[in-house]
């Protein structure tokens, strides 16, 4: 709002530089232009004052689809005051030269307009088409199709106002309605969960057989491992027992040579013994061949003598000792006729 400041026979006003003034005295334009500062009469003057900055409006439009369900759209649209002196013809935005504020209410005349015509917009475009096609276009072909659609609108251009940009927050349809339509998709979504869960499933399944698929050729793995380590013990067992029945074959066979060569040895011994004690006999025998029968008793007699040690009786009969002493006697003659 503009600044009025009262003196006793002028007033004083100042405006701010977004604001658009038309000075008029006795009907006739004195000055315009954004912020401007002037002292005036407030009994010849009037002034309007228009703001020139952008403004947001929101909206709430109730369409109709098609197919007769009812819409609701809610948006927003930013707009500006593009030829002031072409809206000060259609709207009053004159000031209270005392206080500095607008006599009427012209922003609330605007917007009334505004919106008016963006429900307008949003009933043509909304009724161009069924509510499943609306709700499943995209939002941003919806908010450029209505702000097209406004922004072309020649009540504004005639008006002086300049529509910038429009926004659909949400397009809505009724609860029933929306209902209806968001049950097909539900669907969809609870099948894409219900087929995500059995393909989780079913590769869980697949993992697990796998595992359990893996596990069995371990297990068969190592059975088959244990087999091979049996028989390869078994094959051990065996090379020993004949590495050990060889070697007690070769030991054997070595103490049968060693008993058969001290055998042999003692048989050699024995033998030499033999032929040994033989020839001594033999030589004693051929020894005593020669010897008269007298010596020879004698020597008898001193053999058994020598293991005899204690004679207690000695009976000489004369059988026996006849012979003898004949022998000696004989004996005796013999080597004295040899000395002769």
């Amino acid at each position: 709002m503009a600044e009025v400041r009262r003196y006793p026979l002028v007033h004083h006003l100042r405006a701010e530089t977004h604001m658009y003034i038309v000075r008029s005295r006795a009907g006739r334009t004195v000055a315009k232009g954004k912020g401007l500062a002037f002292w005036f009469r407030p009994l010849t003057h009037s002034v309007t004052e228009v703001p020139l900055d952008d403004r947001e409006l929101t909206f709430v439009a109730h369409a109709r689809a098609r197919d007769f369900q009812e819409v609701t759209v809610q948006g927003a649209l930013t707009w500006r005051i593009l030829d002031p002196e072409r809206v000060v013809n259609r709207v009053d935005f004159s000031l209270d030269l005392n206080t500095g504020n607008w006599r009427q209410r012209p922003l609330e005349q605007l917007e009334g307009l505004l919106t008016g015509l963006a429900e307008q917009v949003v009933q043509r475009a909304v009724a161009a088409h069924p509510v499943a096609e609306l709700m499943a276009a995209a939002l941003a072909a919806t908010q450029a199709h209505i702000a097209d659609a406004i922004t072309g609108l020649e009540a504004l251009a005639e008006l002086g106002v300049k529509v910038e940009g429009v926004r659909v927050g949400d397009l809505r349809p009724s609860p029933e309605v929306e209902r209806a339509l968001q049950t097909p998709a539900r669907e969809r979504i609870q099948q894409s969960a219900d087929e995500a869960t059995f393909g989780r499933r079913a590769m869980a399944v697949d993992k697990e057989r796998a595992i359990a698929e893996n596990e069995l050729a371990n297990r068969i793995e190592l059975a088959r491992r244990e087999a091979e380590l049996i028989e390869q013990r078994g094959r051990n067992a065996r090379r020993e027992a004949e590495e050990l029945a060889a070697s007690k074959k070769v030991e054997a066979i070595a103490d049968a040579e060693r008993v058969q060569l001290a055998a042999e040895a003692e048989s050699v011994r024995i033998r030499q013994t033999l032929i040994a004690k033989a020839d001594g006999e033999a030589a004693r025998l051929a020894l005593y061949r020669d010897l008269p029968q007298s010596v020879i008793i004698a020597l008898a007699a001193q053999s058994f003598a020598e293991k005899l040690n204690k004679i207690e009786h000695l009976n000489v009969s004369p059988e026996l000792l006849g012979p003898l002493l004949g022998d000696l006697v004989r004996a005796g003659t013999s080597k004295l006729n040899t000395g002769r």
